[in-house]
């Protein structure tokens, strides 16, 4: 009878687990459509952003930052559109605050190391933005053998992604770079695809080159002839240097959000069939146990009258 006790008991675990899933599927279901539509809403208007900052950037020979007001490091934008030779890069890495969410984690803690052993090999130093806390977890170790700090920690953004959250991001990497600690910036997420699937991505933020990693490549940079800039270029390209460097960093939150939700539906969906799989098991074998069981009570009882 005891070998009955643990295989119920066995089954009314699993219940619970199947319990857990399925509330966790269900709360991800509901929000991962709503985080849908925000990266679908939100890369129409990064592309063209993107685009018209290419465009104008192209159009820009010098610049001028005497008649500029510069209250923060982002809006320095002679500094951050300056070119030089990579000695340190910024990364910015996107995780999840909670885990259950399969291998999304994992997939982009390796594709961190991956990039900080790289930079290593070519002798450039790296340093560590982290958005979210299973990032924090995962690299915490791993980077400190390889001698890569952590500077910032973000949490709040991963979950409430906002332009706000992004701008406060943009202007800690921004202080680093306009400083000279950096003289790269990179983001580590991930791009939604559909509910199914995602793709571990680098995007280069800064220098400007590598805008075109994020998005569609854009082949036309000429600005329209008929186009004015009041007061000038300058003043506009300083106003469009923070817009371009805070949506792309706003995008990254949302694209990591939906693919964290989407990547949590399916492994607690999966995790929920598993458990009812489980459960049939369990249950056909606690039948065969207590069929056992109630054949051995028959035979003794009858065994027991013929002796008599």
């Amino acid at each position: 009878m005891s070998n009955l006790r643990d295989i119920k008991n066995r089954i009314q675990s699993v219940e619970s687990t199947k319990k857990i899933t399925r509330a966790m599927k269900m709360v991800a279901a509901a929000k991962v459509k709503k985080s849908e539509n925000a990266v679908k809403a939100s890369r129409p208007y990064t592309k063209e952003l993107v685009e018209m900052f290419r465009k104008l950037l192209n159009s820009v020979t010098s610049y001028d930052s005497e008649t500029l007001k510069i209250k923060f490091a982002i809006d320095d934008y002679p500094a951050l559109l300056q070119r030089r030779t990579v000695k340190n890069v910024g990364i910015l890495v996107m995780t999840s605050n909670k885990g259950l969410a399969g291998a999304y984690n994992a997939n982009v803690v390796r594709e961190t190391l991956k990039r900080i052993k790289n930079y290593q090999n070519e002798g450039v130093g790296v340093e560590l933005f982290i958005a979210g806390q299973k990032g924090i977890s995962g690299l915490r170790k791993k980077v400190q053998q390889l001698g890569c700090p952590i500077v910032k920690k973000y949490f709040s953004a991963i979950d409430k992604p906002s332009p706000m959250e992004a701008r406060d991001i943009a202007e800690d990497m921004a202080e680093e770079y306009v400083a000279g600690k950096i003289d790269k910036i990179e983001i580590v997420t991930t791009r939604f695809k559909n509910m199914m699937s995602y793709f571990v991505e680098d995007w280069q933020v800064l220098p400007v080159e590598g805008v075109v990693n994020v998005h569609e490549r854009i082949t036309d940079n000429i600005l329209d002839p008929l186009m004015e800039f009041i007061p000038d270029r300058h003043h506009i390209l300083q106003k469009l240097v923070p817009m371009y460097m805070t949506n792309i960093f706003y995008q990254a939150l949302l694209e990591a959000q939906a693919s964290e939700l989407a990547s949590r539906m399916t492994s607690m969906s999966a995790a929920t069939t598993n458990a009812e799989k489980m459960i049939k098991e369990l249950t056909v074998e606690y039948n065969k146990s207590r069929q056992f069981a109630i054949t051995q009570d028959i035979i003794e009882v009858v065994n027991g009258a013929n002796s008599l």
